[in-house]
């Protein structure tokens, strides 16, 4: 390679690094990653609730933002197959129509982003102190 196109090289994989840095700084100093909602999602398993949802689903997405890292604790169950073209037997069989579902305990469901109020109401876990507000209701795809 040319001097000129090493330089040019270079200064791309900078900007490449700097840009992805950048991004993770952002994206991790987001509300709910300062957040700990652990017990409120351990709370919601232990209480029979389930959530049901696809992983190209942009409200499933949403949803588990609002818990932040605490997401890897939710009773999740991934509805699409691999493909993003079916879906799976157990939500054939639990009836799921629209994503994101919760399932709970008395077989009671709420389809689309739920509130921390929501789920505390329906599961009696106790509502943490810095909930986020109820998201803006969208219809469920």
């Amino acid at each position: 390679m040319k001097n000129t196109q090493k330089t040019i090289f270079f200064i791309v994989i900078i900007v490449l690094v700097l840009g992805s840095v950048a991004t993770f700084i952002i994206r991790g100093s987001g509300p709910s990653s300062k957040v700990n909602y652990d017990a409120f999602a351990t709370c919601l398993k232990d209480k029979g609730a389930v959530f049901y949802g696809a992983f190209w689903c942009p409200h499933c997405q949403a949803q588990k933002k609002e818990f932040g890292s605490s997401a890897k604790l939710l009773p999740y169950v991934e509805c699409s197959t691999p493909d993003g073209q079916a879906q799976t037997q157990i939500c054939i069989d639990k009836k799921i129509e629209g994503y994101p579902t919760w399932i709970f305990a008395d077989g009671s469901k709420l389809t689309g982003e739920t509130s921390f109020q929501q789920l505390a109401d329906k599961t009696t876990c106790p509502l943490p102190a810095d909930a986020p507000k109820a998201p803006t209701p969208v219809a469920a795809k």
